[in-house]
């Protein structure tokens, strides 16, 4: 069994969503948990959609959760392959796919399942065999361009390209309200919360990893901004938390967000947040530049603002 008391920080946040957090699972397996009567809060049974309160006791039942995500198991994803050659193969990831299992009890298909499953030789690469291949990764409801090494050699290029900071990473995202700048730089150091795991901002003076995002509005809308996103360091959940720190959480955001006054959030089933280009060198030394245009429910969404 395993329980949770809520902090500020989560109040008000769907159940589903505090324990896909918190659980490492997607909020599809939470939610057949909570149906199939595996979660209480404060002893009384609850819905996927319950709002919680500071002070809540969320209760999960070890058995139920272990016994519901076994069953959890679907069909494995079809790779949206933009580029393969014999060394890399590049993709376009979807929201809502995990790159790889998070513990011994995932069985939702992952990235690597069906990357696999396309070539089992990449079975091989790397240095973890929980994640073969993997090079660098997006969040699960983060969408777009992702490599992944098919070759040690390549794993061990790729990787040095990702250290030394040479490959050019862009995102697109929609954040809540008005930037006061055009472009800017973020700077602001990040650590890991010894509260809640979370990822957080710090200030150059305090201990945290060094953090350097760069952004440029693309188009202003009332109560959002959207703009484009250059990465210059590679950090857990960089971009996110960055723009929680300047006040402008990304729409979408259930994990790193804050009250907005007299903006209503809205309604988003991911993060509005895009890996739109990703620019490296392939192991023959030719520079090449891969992009994937904005899903069609991001596209939407911008569509529909004024």
């Amino acid at each position: 069994m395993q329980t949770f008391s809520v902090t500020e920080e989560f109040a008000q946040q769907r159940l589903d969503v505090f324990l896909s957090e918190h659980l490492s699972q997607s909020r599809t397996h939470i939610q057949k948990l909570i149906k199939s009567g595996a979660i209480f809060v404060n002893n009384k049974s609850c819905k996927p959609n319950t709002r919680l309160e500071i002070g809540d006791v969320v209760r999960v039942e070890a058995v139920e959760v272990e016994e519901t995500i076994q069953e959890g198991a679907g069909a494995i994803p079809v790779l949206d392959i933009l580029f393969e050659d014999d060394d890399l193969i590049v993709i376009n990831k979807p929201a809502g796919l995990l790159v790889h299992p998070v513990n011994e009890f995932q069985h939702t298909p992952t990235l690597i399942d069906a990357l696999l499953a396309h070539n089992p030789s990449i079975a091989g690469v790397g240095e973890n065999p929980i994640r073969p291949g993997i090079v660098h990764r997006l969040d699960r409801d983060v969408s777009g361009v992702m490599v992944v090494a098919k070759t040690q050699a390549s794993y061990l290029a790729l990787k040095s390209q990702f250290m030394g900071r040479t490959i050019g990473k862009e995102y697109l995202a929609l954040v809540y309200g008005t930037l006061p700048r055009d472009q800017g730089d973020i700077t602001f150091k990040i650590a890991r919360s010894k509260e809640d795991g979370r990822m957080v901002a710090k200030p150059e003076s305090q201990e945290g990893k060094e953090s350097h995002t760069e952004y440029e509005v693309l188009k202003r809308f009332i109560n959002e901004t959207y703009v484009r996103v250059i990465l210059h360091t590679g950090r857990t959940h960089q971009i996110r938390v960055h723009f929680l720190a300047l006040h402008h959480p990304l729409v979408g955001d259930e994990l790193y967000k804050s009250r907005m006054k007299k903006i209503r959030p809205l309604k988003l089933d991911r993060v509005f947040l895009h890996s739109n280009k990703l620019r490296l060198h392939l192991l023959n030394g030719e520079e090449r530049t891969f992009e994937s245009p904005l899903p069609p429910e991001l596209q939407f969404l911008l569509d529909t603002l004024r």
